[in-house]
């Protein structure tokens, strides 16, 4: 049989055996067919309708066969959705477990079919085809049995089949490990927030049903489900149990505020309250977990029980003590008088300040706001104090700009805040004799000090713009207020805000627009459509812009709940709602790569006739791409070289926004020709861009970070150069060294969740193309890089740990030195051709007479006089040796010592070292890290004794002391001593 099925040149007296009546002679003729169709499936093809027939025959026993048949002749004609139903109808005979291309690809094809219709929801999954459903289902237990966990992890996230999740993972050996995969499967794979939740509610439930659960994926899951009281109720768990427990609670509470979700954390140390009160662990209702959406309640699963509650000592000191520091924690606080605070350029400031023309108020307001980020959260405000004369040019709004960004270089400093903006402020609540634009600047101010962190001073912001008239003052409070409160959903904020809407005024109107915005983040509330609705009945642009960005905010991660919003603002006749549909869009979807929002975005971009909205649309891809940055350039790539300006800046802040502070190659590369363009607004966004990209970056990682800096300083110098690209120079400038530099610009923690306030305060950063004053929100994106070591006190401890790579690849930027800078001041200056020439003639005399004074010398080294003589000649040979040798090769590695400046390209290379006292309670890289002593016993040396206490100078007209980790204190005076002749 063998050599005969080698013999075979044609299927045609098998195809014609198809026509007989015999059911034998057909039945040989399909077997035969179907072990040749590879073959000859073209010439199979022509009686394709005989095939079918016969699979649609009632009375032929052997159909099935005839639909396997059918099913590989489509499949081989490039048919697939012809080939998978006649598989189907082949019932046992298409065998899953077969490895041949045709039934692969056809079990591929069944995966998205299954998943495509149970997409749709779960009243759809009732209606799908019993014999795909079987199909799913032995793939699915295929994989389980075959131990390929991972690839039935997917597959059953895909198919929507948590039955099978659940199985899947209960019989994996790492049960920790598959939890970690599904949970990061169901951040970054998922489309639908809806099902993401199921997903996280089922995890959630298996990893408490564990013997030892994973409390920190735990926690984070709880936030993004929004379940604040089952997070208190973890804590407090952990709290009153061991002292590694302890350990472990703060590390959460740690790894929750770097999230920045100011309302979730104030919840959980709300709920901790209570629960401390009532003396107990159980939630207040019931032990089973019911993770709270903001649209209502969800029930989990039954297996999603608590620990079992523990009774609480309210006189326990231990752990009362252990509770004031968590709340500490959750409040930011700790946080914030921990961070570390290092260097800043003045001379870089200098060089800018002697470079901008008096007349020039944009670069005048552009170097003020330049220095605010340059040394944001340092509290080191030299530079305005050294230039008083300087800084009261300005006028009007640049006094309130000058004086807003006082709050960005004391952000944090809670405590010291409000003294250190009196000056300014409003007098007893009323307009003093200050300006107005002071005192709504310092409004503003106190909202970027306590951005995020507003609970000691909503009241204050509340009183401040009830008791005013003036619309700056207004303009100032509203700012403040929605930075203080944001994501709150404070309703009698809402309304004091609402309230300044309502008047009508154009100033204070797009300010209100803007800080209901903020304060209702991601709340998705009906409020909403209220600022909808008043931004078609309002005459003022300025109002509608504030509320168009406003409405984005408010749908801020509600990705297809926000779907109908953003559809309304889309369509709308009025191109500023239709930009404020961009931004919402952007929001709505911020770090999903969602295929649907990418495509709406680049569909606005190429076909809007509004050059608002066709800049916004591209600039609004660097959101929603974020978490895949490397995605970024080569998708605007062909953006940025349209023949439309706009376009081409939104390409350039489009990939600013999605890869800030990674240094990116393709990156830097795309926005280099646009440092160049023809148009001045476009170059200015091309090197605001490319400081965001090369944030924190040196020569040695990128040798282009040198050659930009230089470039930027060559801009600032050239008194022809365009005001728009000067400002986007100096803006630059400040963001390269922003915050001391030592903070980069991250919009992702280290848990993989979104930081809300970063992601924020970059979206109405890229307001600053309307509104000057609100370029102080790109501060609120700055995250300090450091690893932070505290031990069971919240002290940080000495010890070292290893980073694994080049010294120079992390350093700091070089300084500019004082040499270089008056050199640079002087470089416009012209050069007469003589004063060349006699340089040179100069030069070559002073090079010959040291070329005699050297020959000289060998002569004397040749025929030593004296031992003084020898001996002089061997140290200068020595001296000729050690310079003729090699300098050392730089070093592989290099030790840290606690606290120390970890930059984000080098989480990768940290070890911490065997043998050392301190081990980490979770394996994180950077941040605050909770360290676990193990020789408890042996006395502890502190790096800075005080803790997180320590107290910064309150006087507004002194030196603030910058909260600074490991300061050298000032020098003492010399003794004082008499010249005697």
């Amino acid at each position: 049989m063998a050599a005969a099925a080698v013999t075979v040149s044609s299927a045609g007296s098998l195809l014609a055996m198809l026509q007989e009546t015999a059911p034998e002679l057909k039945l040989h003729a399909l077997a035969s067919l179907n072990s040749l169709v590879s073959t000859f499936w073209p010439e199979i093809s022509s009686n394709i309708m005989d095939i079918e027939s016969l699979s649609e025959d009632g009375e032929f026993d052997q159909r099935q066969l005839a639909s396997l048949l059918a099913s590989k002749v489509f499949f081989y004609l490039g048919d697939q959705a012809s080939a998978l139903p006649a598989a189907l109808a082949a019932g046992p005979l298409f065998d899953v477990s077969d490895d041949s291309d045709y039934t692969q690809t056809l079990l591929a094809k069944a995966l998205d079919d299954y998943a495509a219709e149970a997409s749709e929801g779960p009243e759809k999954v009732n209606q799908i085809d019993p014999r795909l459903k079987a199909i799913v289902e032995t793939m699915l237990d295929k994989c389980i049995s075959d131990g390929k966990y991972q690839q039935a992890m997917g597959m059953a996230v895909e198919c929507r089949r948590l039955d099978k999740l659940k199985l899947a993972i209960s019989q994996c050996d790492n049960i920790h490990g598959a939890l970690s995969y599904c949970i990061n499967l169901s951040h970054q794979y998922v489309n639908h927030r809806e099902y993401r939740c199921e997903i996280l509610r089922c995890l959630t439930g298996i990893s408490l049903a564990c013997e030892n659960p994973d409390f920190q994926s735990i926690c984070q899951c709880f936030m993004f489900l929004n379940g604040p009281e089952h997070v208190a109720t973890i804590l407090n768990g952990l709290l009153i149990a061991s002292e590694d427990d302890a350990l472990l609670a703060y590390q959460i509470a740690f790894d929750l505020v770097e999230n920045e979700n100011q309302a979730f954390v104030l919840d959980v140390r709300n709920h901790l309250d209570a629960m401390r009160a009532s003396g107990s662990t159980e939630p207040s209702d019931q032990t089973v977990i019911a993770a709270t959406e903001p649209s209502g309640d969800v029930q989990m699963t039954d297996d999603a029980t608590m620990p079992s509650p523990i009774r609480v000592d309210p006189n326990d000191v231990a752990q009362a003590d252990r509770l004031t520091k968590m709340k500490g924690i959750l409040s930011g606080e700790t946080s914030i008088q921990l961070t570390l605070q290092f260097l800043s350029d003045l001379l870089i400031l200098k060089t800018i300040k002697q470079s901008v023309e008096t007349r020039n108020s944009v670069c005048h307001s552009a170097t003020i706001c330049a220095n605010a980020i340059m040394h944001a959260g340092t509290t080191v405000d030299t530079f305005l104090r050294e230039n008083l004369e300087w800084l009261g040019r300005a006028t009007n709004w640049a006094k309130f700009s000058a004086t807003a960004g006082l709050g960005v270089i004391h952000r944090g400093h809670l405590q010291q805040g409000r003294a250190l903006m009196a000056p300014y402020l409003p007098s007893d609540g009323a307009v003093g004799s200050a300006s107005p634009y002071s005192e709504g600047g310092a409004l503003y101010a106190l909202g970027l000090i306590h951005a995020n962190h507003g609970e000691g001073i909503k009241q204050f912001l509340r009183e401040s713009l009830r008791n005013t008239n003036n619309e700056v003052v207004q303009h100032g409070a509203c700012l403040g207020l929605g930075l203080a409160a944001l994501g709150t959903a404070d309703e009698e904020i809402c309304e004091d805000i609402k309230n300044i809407l309502y008047t009508d005024s154009a100033v204070a109107g797009e300010a209100a627009g803007i800080g209901m915005g903020l304060l209702m983040v991601g709340t998705a509330s009906e409020k909403a459509t209220e600022m909808l609705a008043y931004a078609h009945d309002t005459q003022h642009e300025k109002i509608i812009r504030g509320l168009a960005l406003g409405i984005a905010l408010t749908v801020y991660g509600r990705e297809e709940e926000a779907d109908t919003l953003i559809e309304q603002m889309t369509r709308d006749q009025d191109p500023i709602l239709r930009y404020g549909g961009m931004y919402a869009l952007a929001l709505a979807y911020r770090g999903t790569a969602n295929n649907k929002a990418i495509h709406q975005l680049l569909h606005f971009a190429v076909s809007d006739v509004s050059d608002d909205v066709r800049r916004t649309a591209v600039l609004s891809l660097g959101f929603v791409l974020y978490n895949e940055p490397e995605q970024t350039p080569k998708i605007v790539s062909l953006l940025s070289e349209s023949y439309n300006p706009h376009v081409r800046y939104g390409a350039a802040l489009a990939v600013g926004i999605s890869c800030a502070g990674t240094g990116s190659s393709e990156a830097i590369s795309l926005l280099e020709p646009l440092m160049s363009d023809v148009v001045d607004f476009v170059r200015q966004g091309a090197l605001i861009a490319m400081a965001m990209v090369m944030i924190q970056t040196n020569e040695s990682y990128d040798s282009r970070a040198g050659t930009f800096r230089r470039q930027l300083e060559k801009i600032i110098l050239d008194k022809h150069e365009d005001t728009m690209s000067k400002m986007g120079a100096i803006l630059a400038s400040g963001i390269l060294d922003a915050g001391g530099r030592n903070v980069t610009i991250k919009l992702k923690s280290k848990s993989k969740h979104d930081k809300l306030t970063a992601v924020i305060g970059l979206a109405v950063f890229t307001q600053f193309w309307y509104w000057y004053p609100l370029t102080y929100f790109i501060s609120l994106a700055f995250s300090p890089t450091a690893l932070i070591g505290l031990n069971s006190d919240l002290k940080v401890p000495k010890f070292e740990f290893l980073s694994n790579a080049k010294p120079s690849l992390f350093d700091y930027p070089k300084p500019t030195t004082q040499q270089t800078t008056a050199a640079s001041v002087k470089l416009p200056a012209a050069i007469l051709s003589t004063y060349a020439k006699s340089k040179s003639r100069a030069k070559k005399a002073e090079s010959k007479a040291q070329e005699i004074a050297e020959s000289k010398a060998q002569e004397k080294a040749a025929a030593p006089s004296s031992e003084e003589a020898s001996a002089a000649s061997t140290s200068m040979q020595v001296d000729v040796t050690a310079e003729k040798k090699a300098p050392e090769p730089e070093p592989t590695f290099q030790i840290l010592s606690n606290p120390a400046r970890v930059l984000p390209a080098q989480e990768k290379f940290i070890k911490f070292l065997q043998g050392s006292r301190y081990e980490p309670v979770s394996a994180a890289a950077s941040g605050f890290v909770i360290l676990r002593d193990l020789k408890p016993e042996e006395p502890e040396e502190l790096v800075l004794n005080d803790g997180p206490s320590t107290a910064a100078a309150t006087n507004a007209s002194a030196t603030p002391a910058p909260a600074a980790m490991a300061v050298d204190e000032e020098p003492q005076p010399p003794p004082a001593f008499e010249y005697t002749s």
